[in-house]
């Protein structure tokens, strides 16, 4: 890895705790424009630019809260696969609320399960084996 600065007195560690720093800011900002709708903002005014940036972080930082618990499941699990997964479990709520009578909780949670993993992009090859026998 080489690494340059115009700092001649900058010691090593602190060069390359700077740089990570500086990517991880990067990383923060491209998921913030690519999933997270700052990159299409047009507002004009300082308190709705505000509002905007604000949400869009924040979305940012919770995001990276709920994939843990997801990557525990699915390896590799991206933002995408955070939003399918969300996706399908309100699709699958929602469906079990049309039906005429409830199944038993044990049985919605199995569907729910189930209906999570369908738009997963990192699913099916990253399941677990129990986790796979039961979708």
């Amino acid at each position: 890895m080489i690494l340059f600065s115009s700092d001649l007195f900058l010691g090593a560690e602190a060069l390359i705790d700077y740089y990570r720093l500086r990517f991880q800011i990067e990383f923060t900002f491209r998921d913030a424009k690519q999933h997270f709708g700052l990159e299409d903002f047009m507002g004009l005014k300082q308190i709705s630019v505000r509002n905007a940036v604000s949400l869009s972080f924040f979305l940012v930082n919770l995001s990276s809260y709920l994939l843990g618990s997801l990557r525990a499941q699915v390896a590799g699990a991206g933002i995408s696969d955070l939003k399918s997964w969300y996706r399908g479990q309100h699709y699958a709520s929602a469906l079990l609320k049309m039906l005429p009578q409830n199944p038993e909780a044990i049985i919605c949670e199995q569907i729910m399960q189930q209906i999570g993993w369908l738009g997963l992009i990192h699913g099916a090859s990253t399941m677990a084996p129990e986790q796979k026998m039961a979708a």
